[in-house]
């Protein structure tokens, strides 16, 4: 089911020249809250040679809707960024640090647990 399937449906039927209708009945469809946030990490474990490229992924278990993303590093006011992928090319030692994704689906949002990210 999607949102836009909220509706009034019926049931029609035929049997010879008598056409049967059924009472109409509502259907909402509700969404989901955004939930299960995860971060997934390439290289594994979110350990990276300094110099080489790390990709950072965010996971959404549940939820519905049109989702938004942000990423965040403890210490970092800003986001680092709005795609459900960040990248960090020739990581230095300042990219060490735990980043969390945050999903929203403009009623809902949820947090992942921070990756600790670890430059070597």
């Amino acid at each position: 089911l999607q949102l836009h399937h909220s509706g009034r449906y019926h049931c029609e039927g035929s049997l010879h020249f008598w056409q049967p209708l059924s009472s109409p009945v509502t259907v909402t469809v509700h969404g989901v809250p955004v939930s299960g946030v995860s971060v997934w990490a390439q290289p594994r474990r979110g350990q990276v040679a300094l110099g080489d490229h790390l990709v950072l992924s965010c996971v959404v278990a549940m939820g519905t809707g049109l989702l938004s993303f942000s990423w965040h590093r403890e210490g970092s006011g800003a986001p680092l960024g709005t795609s459900p992928h960040l990248e960090l090319q020739h990581v230095g030692d300042n990219d060490s640090g735990h980043y969390q994704c945050r999903a929203s689906d403009g009623d809902s949002v949820a947090e992942s647990v921070p990756l600790n990210v670890t430059v070597l």
